[in-house]
């Protein structure tokens, strides 16, 4: 059975069928391709172009296939082209002549457009989901960094170089910032990783706007030119949770802004993700030292025993450019299209799902991963040195009345100073501060790197209570 053999003589070559049908990738629209025939048959029966009783054969038929589909009892047979022509045929099988009726004012050229973004408008709340996962992993880790009460008695953590101690009560986490990969000024951890959250925000925040887009009935446009029948089509798009109708059945049938768009969206947040891997990488490295991963979310090598492989981050790390790859190809296919429909766009759907399938694989595993780091607060508070204070030792000079270009350039001698006599900054004599600028004996409260933190208390800031806000922001929103 096909839908459209009537004027030919020949059956298509076993070769060009092969390539022609779409079955394989578009029966994931089964039931959606369902619900809307479902939905079509109710318009064309108010348009009178079905008897009651040939409305009502074709709605029992049809929740008969859709609860094959459901249950996994559905056979598809050689002869289904793609989704459509499967729904059809077994269709036929079941309730026998009224099936033909349902084809009535409709084309596949809506019909799969209308199936595709039933889709999506059920997959787009799936991913949603799975971001917020990972959103909460994120606020978990950022909340556990902290301030909250030690374990250990007062003062008897481990001692840091410019004073306090872990274990204390009230001491957030700190970690070195790094700007060029260079360690540039001490912020907290806790800001570090809700740095993660605010970028996976914008991809739920686009994801959430895609839906308007999404939410357009393209049913009634015909194969390009519309339905000769009087559809209601406001109706018919209320049924399926459409937000409104197409203006333009040309446009209807060819567009697939939305399917670009959201492997836009699924491309950025993959980027997000792969900068967020990079960086968990790197800080599991005995070089930083700053997290260690779960075995849970580890692999080991086949040859050398002494390995911990974050391989997780590192298919996440990959499956980004698989993801950037799928949006290229699909703005190629479509750049060049010349008329309403082609057969090029049979190329949109294979991309969409597998960018949906590789995102939803990605998303719940790395939320379960971060959520099992162990961090290394020892390790990332001494790689914190007097140097990143650098930026606060102008400021005190700022502070004093020295403009600021004046000041950085103090700043940068005393750096040179303690450089070229292989000292700390904070080691150098007050002979050697005020040799080089106005400095005086309180310039050593500068080498504290929570007080450097603790100034940085603007709106988005990584002061502690800076960051507290933020917290509260997102679990108010």
């Amino acid at each position: 059975m096909t839908l459209w053999g009537g004027r030919f003589s020949q059956k298509l070559d076993d070769l060009a069928w092969a390539l022609n049908a779409s079955l394989p990738v578009d029966q994931r629209m089964a039931l959606q391709d369902v619900e809307g025939s479902l939905a079509w048959a109710d318009a064309i029966h108010k348009a009178g172009i079905l008897s009651d009783e040939e409305h009502a054969s074709i709605s029992l038929g049809l929740d008969t296939v859709h609860k094959e589909f459901s249950t996994g009892q559905f056979i598809f047979l050689p002869s289904d082209e793609d989704i459509h022509t499967a729904v059809e045929r077994r269709l036929s099988e079941l309730i026998d002549a009224a099936a033909g009726k349902l084809h009535t004012g409709r084309s596949r050229n809506d019909q799969v457009a209308t199936d595709f973004r039933l889709w999506m408008l059920q997959a787009i709340p799936e991913l949603h989901s799975a971001f917020n996962n990972l959103q909460s992993a994120l606020v978990e880790q950022a909340e556990a960094a902290l301030p909250h009460p030690s374990p250990l008695p007062q003062g008897e953590g481990t001692p840091f170089p410019f004073g306090g101690r872990v274990g204390d009560e009230g001491e957030p986490i700190i970690m070195p910032g790094y700007t060029h990969l260079q360690r540039a000024q001490p912020i907290l951890l806790a800001h570090w990783w809700l740095s993660h959250y605010w970028a996976l925000k914008r991809d739920v925040e686009r994801l959430q706007d895609l839906i308007k887009r999404v939410s357009v009935l393209p049913f009634g446009s015909g194969a390009l030119a519309g339905a000769p029948f009087a559809l209601d089509r406001d109706a018919l798009a209320k049924s399926l949770g459409f937000d409104e109708v197409s203006q333009n059945s040309l446009d209807a049938v060819s567009d697939r802004d939305f399917a670009a768009e959201y492997l836009f969206v699924c491309s950025m947040a993959a980027v997000h993700l792969s900068k967020l891997a990079e960086q968990v990488v790197l800080y599991t490295s005995a070089e930083f030292g700053f997290f260690e991963l779960s075995d849970a979310f580890s692999t080991g090598s086949s040859l050398m025993p002494q390995k911990k492989n974050p391989d997780v981050f590192e298919l996440t790390r990959g499956k980004a450019g698989t993801l950037i790859g799928l949006l290229t190809g699909l703005m190629s296919t479509l750049k060049g299209l010349p008329s309403t429909y082609d057969k090029d766009l049979q190329e949109d759907k294979a991309p969409v799902f597998q960018a949906t399938d590789t995102l939803l694989s990605i998303l719940p595993v790395m939320a379960a991963a971060l959520r099992t780091i162990t961090v290394k607060p020892e390790r990332m508070r001494a790689a914190i040195d007097s140097t990143m204070m650098a930026t606060d030792l102008a400021d005190y000079l700022v502070a004093k009345g020295v403009p600021f270009r004046e000041a950085h350039s103090l700043a940068g001698k005393v750096v040179r100073a303690a450089e070229e006599g292989k000292v700390r900054m904070e080691e150098l004599p007050l002979e050697a501060y005020q040799a080089i600028g106005p400095f005086e004996a309180d310039v050593y409260q500068v080498f504290d790197p929570l007080e450097s933190i603790n100034k940085r208390n603007t709106v988005g800031g990584t002061s502690l209570q800076s960051v507290k806000n933020q917290i509260q922001k997102i679990k108010g929103e």
